[in-house]
């Protein structure tokens, strides 16, 4: 059914169907969700008193090779609209092709960066191509969506806070066109943050802003710059996300309530980033480098209303609370949560050290110097874009080693397969213990997450990405494996027939096999890793997400949904340091917090 007029912007308050009308949204991830808990969450969306669902678009989920495109299943992005639509939602589209989001690159594809010349997010010839087939492909699943068409969307965001990275004044422009000549007729928005608004933002879409306190007027800001218009602040940050060896960040809720009251007293629309932050499974992270690299956690709870496993925190009844007072009928009742187990501990069974499986990976690269992750032969030639990297070269001394720093992320560096050592942003030397004849020299190099967010995106090349030095010379003749351990990988591992139950051999680093049985209905879980050193962990063959005893996170979150009654199959790999069992609880400990609102905001970035 087609309908008149959507979202306009044409006076100081939005008009939806020629009815004034204000958006109170709230941001949730589909691909951060378990789908089969998409309607959990949205329904308590609605119950909160929100009326708008934003989401972001991954472009490196969706476009996993170049030409290779995913919308089914945990990807369905025509279902999840679809399905706020029938919940009573509208929706507001962020599809990028940029999106930051904590997320690896910022939402961008890995196989860019094959090109050496690449200038991401400007009009280099390499990149327009490549969005330009993305988004022929994404246009055609979104636009029967749009509020034209019958569907939900009454807004759509063109690109991502650009006003932070500015490099290109004619890429706005571009990306503005890829839109509206492929059809989408709804509202166009920008969003930045109170300095961004400066270089930010296209001619014929609304602006909007970020922030999570009101100060330097960045509401008035906003208004003078943009006069006669709408005011919105489309990313209120509920909370904040949490890097790897810091503490966890909260934001109380009286805090969070002053300015969102203030906000809405302000007749300003807004939308809470995040309603519900969720989890970024697998090695989807993120990272940020404003001179000291810090790779993102995998909990993306971010101290949102919503907790990562889906619980009404006390911001949530705040908000509800207050977002009652902008209807004229009741809000719908709050949805239980889904229940909680800790279930009894899994006792570690079986291993197989990394030297083991190097039979179950593809065969090895052979180059004289290193190749960097994205420019390695494998995936159809499309790279590898996430997980590890081994690089195997032979020595005949020992000595100093030294990465020059050219190891991206972390090394962990070996000698005939002992551990001699691991090389990082901050450690650049190994030394070498002397020895008679050849010996293997081995780096397992993990990617922890490119940059998403500052002007080094084009720098976010992994693995070795330059010469490592021994004694001063370079060097040569690798033997590269690619270890991203997607599903295939694991159910080789899983059906090898390999695996070891006597742990006097070297195991480390290795894979070891646990079984959990669940009686019943499987039941949301978290397992703890506070007893495991560093590495990651499958359940079924779904990858959680990566651990580290450095904290903060030391709990990840098991969905029911990947569980099954009866027998359940869980391998972890471990770099550092083994426990003979997993234990589980009903809750996570995100380990100690400080408070957001109390730092400068400088000290966020």
């Amino acid at each position: 059914m087609s309908r008149l007029e959507g979202l306009k912007a044409n006076s100081s308050q939005f008009t939806l169907e020629g009815e004034p009308f204000r958006i109170l949204g709230g941001s949730v991830h589909y691909f951060r969700v378990p789908r089969a808990y998409w309607e959990d969450r949205l329904l308590k969306m609605k119950a909160c008193g929100l009326n708008t669902l934003t989401t972001y678009v991954p472009w490196n989920l969706h476009e996993p090779e170049r030409g290779t495109f995913n919308f089914q299943d945990q990807l369905d992005l025509k279902a999840y609209v679809s399905l706020a639509a029938q919940l009573g939602l509208w929706v507001i589209l962020r599809p990028g092709p940029y999106i930051c989001a904590e997320w690896d690159l910022g939402g961008l594809p890995s196989w860019l960066l094959q090109d050496e010349e690449m200038q991401l997010r400007t009009t280099y010839p390499g990149f327009v191509n490549a969005v330009n087939l993305y988004f022929d492909k994404l246009i055609s699943v979104i636009k029967p969506l749009m509020f034209e068409g019958g569907g939900p969307i009454i807004a759509v965001q063109v690109e991502n806070e650009y006003g932070s990275f500015a490099k290109d004044d004619k890429y706005m422009p571009f990306i503005k066109n890829c839109l509206q000549s492929r059809g989408i007729k709804e509202l166009l928005m920008t969003s930045d943050n109170w300095e961004g608004l400066r270089c930010g933002g296209v001619e014929g879409a609304l602006k909007t802003i970020n922030l999570q306190r009101l100060s330097f007027g960045a509401i008035q800001h906003l208004a003078d710059i943009q006069p006669q218009k709408p005011l919105m602040v489309m990313e209120y940050w509920s909370g904040w996300f949490d890097v790897w060896g810091e503490h966890h960040h909260v934001f109380h809720a009286e805090d969070m309530l002053a300015v969102v009251s203030e906000i809405l007293d302000r007749g300003v629309s807004i939308n809470l980033y995040m309603f519900h932050g969720g989890t970024s499974f697998g090695f989807m992270n993120g990272a940020m480098d404003f001179g000291a690299y810090k790779s993102q956690v995998t909990s993306y709870d971010y101290d949102a209303p919503l907790s990562e496993a889906g619980d009404c925190t006390p911001k949530y009844h705040h908000l509800r609370n207050l977002f009652s007072q902008y209807h004229s009928e009741p809000l719908p009742g709050v949805p239980s949560s889904p229940e909680r187990k800790a279930y009894s501990p899994a006792f570690i069974q079986q291993h197989l050290s990394l030297w083991d499986v190097l039979q179950f990976s593809d065969k090895p690269h052979k180059s004289d110097r290193p190749v960097n992750m994205e420019n390695l032969p494998v995936n159809n030639n499309n790279g590898q874009s996430y997980g590890y990297t081994l690089y195997e070269t032979t020595i005949t001394g020992g000595g100093a080693l030294n990465s020059r720093n050219n190891i991206r992320d972390r090394a962990v560096v070996f000698v005939n397969r002992e551990c001699v050592g691991c090389l990082d942003y901050k450690t650049h030397e190994v030394a070498l213990p002397d020895g008679k004849g050849e010996r293997t020299l081995s780096f397992l190099v993990e990617n922890c997450g490119r940059v998403n967010y500052g002007k080094a995106l084009d720098e976010q090349r992994k693995g070795i990405v330059g010469d490592i030095v021994l004694n001063n010379t370079p060097l040569r003749g690798f033997s590269i494996s690619c270890f991203d351990m997607k599903p295939s990988f694991i159910k080789r591992l899983t059906n090898s027939g390999q695996w070891k139950t006597d742990f006097k051999s070297h195991c480390i680093p290795g894979f070891f096999q646990a079984r959990l049985c669940v009686d019943g209905p499987p039941k949301d879980t978290f397992v703890s890793l506070r007893s495991w050193g560093k590495g990651i962990i499958f359940v079924n063959g779904q990858n959680l997400g990566r651990y580290w005893f450095i904290g903060p996170q030391h709990f990840l979150y098991l969905p029911a949904p990947w569980l099954r009654s009866g027998e359940n199959e869980i391998i972890v790999f471990e770099e550092q340091r083994v426990h003979d069992k997993l234990l589980f609880a009903e809750n996570p400990d995100y380990g100690k917090v400080i408070d957001v609102y109390k730092l400068p905001f400088c000290t966020l970035l």
